[in-house]
């Protein structure tokens, strides 16, 4: 039967989205790519469905590629896919716990991965302490959502720290206060995990004087074969947060890797390029596992009650 496969995505011409798609259709999928904010969930007495132009929407699995600005409805989209059965990377709880900066270091610190010292502001007559406990100025300042390094800022001096997460909070933004790794300054590495493995790996390095290296800020990326130790760390990272799919950022310190970020949607424009890997083709053979391992599991519970039929029919004879 035809495998059919939905990636979910508001921008079907990005690198991410089409060499997803290429890579999927190579592999034998029927693929389709759909705008999560035009996909209406119905609940009746039939469960829940989901309608994309009026029509229900069928599959057998999904890649949800779900921008920050519509996590929570993007969630929701995922949620909907999720209680249909089909095979969903990422799940909508894994999607929404890295998006909580605060969240997942939380669940990661509990989970024994080590990450800079972190604090949220409530007040900003709170930043002082905050400042103190992840070890004074310089410091970082982001916000608690965010992503390609937007809402971060490097804060020299008490005073500036201040002011930063005073217009954060005038902006009903959830501010952070966190640990500044000097021999780390402006640079960083990601690896991606996919099926609780690393397939890639690469240093990125900002440009000038940006301290953030970010690959959508111009930062420039290279390749890098990581050690077992930040490997580890960086699949302990994507399992706590329930990723099948994850880019983590670590950053080099004198005490070893910290995790910085856990991203549910990374981009593979930049790690292909640095790391020679056809990661969406890693992807697709991982979802490609999953689906036949599902079809296997099904055969043996349909084999199982086919033969537990079988004894109640010979026992009434």
């Amino acid at each position: 039967m035809e495998r059919r496969l939905i990636i979910l995505s508001r921008a079907p011409s990005l690198y991410s989205t089409k060499r997803m798609k290429e890579e999927a259709e190579a592999a034998g999928w029927n693929v389709r790519i759909i705008d999560p904010l035009k996909l209406s969930i119905v609940v009746d007495d039939d469960g829940g469905r989901l309608l994309h132009e009026g029509w229900p929407v069928d599959c057998d699995a999904v890649i949800p590629r779900i921008g920050h600005s519509i996590t929570r409805r993007g969630v929701s989209v995922v949620r909907a896919f999720e209680r249909m059965g089909v095979i969903v990377l990422n799940k909508g709880d894994g999607i929404q716990s890295s998006r909580d900066k605060l969240l997942a270091s939380q669940k990661m610190n509990e989970g024994g991965v080590p990450i800079p010292t972190t604090a949220q502001v409530g007040t900003w007559q709170d930043t002082r302490r905050a400042v103190s406990r992840v070890g004074g100025t310089p410091c970082v300042i982001k916000t608690n959502e965010g992503t390609h390094g937007s809402g971060v800022f490097l804060a020299h001096t008490e005073q500036q720290a201040r002011q930063l997460v005073y217009q954060m909070l005038e902006r009903g933004l959830r501010p952070l206060v966190q640990e500044y790794i000097r021999e780390s300054h402006g640079q960083d590495i990601r690896a991606f995990v996919v099926g609780g493995k690393v397939v890639a790996s690469m240093r990125r390095k900002a440009k000038g004087s940006e301290f953030r290296s970010n690959f959508h800020l111009g930062g420039e990326v290279e390749r890098l074969a990581i050690s077992d130790e930040y490997a580890e760390i960086a699949c302990k990272a994507a399992e706590i947060l329930g990723l099948e799919i994850a880019g983590v950022d670590m950053l080099e310190s004198e005490r070893g890797p910290l995790v910085l970020e856990v991203n549910s949607s990374p981009g593979l424009e930049g790690i292909e390029a640095a790391s020679g890997v056809n990661v969406a083709s890693r992807i697709i053979s991982n979802l490609v596992s999953l689906h036949k391992s599902r079809q296997e599991s099904e055969e043996k519970q349909q084999i199982s009650g086919s033969q537990s039929g079988e004894g109640e029919a010979k026992g009434n004879a």
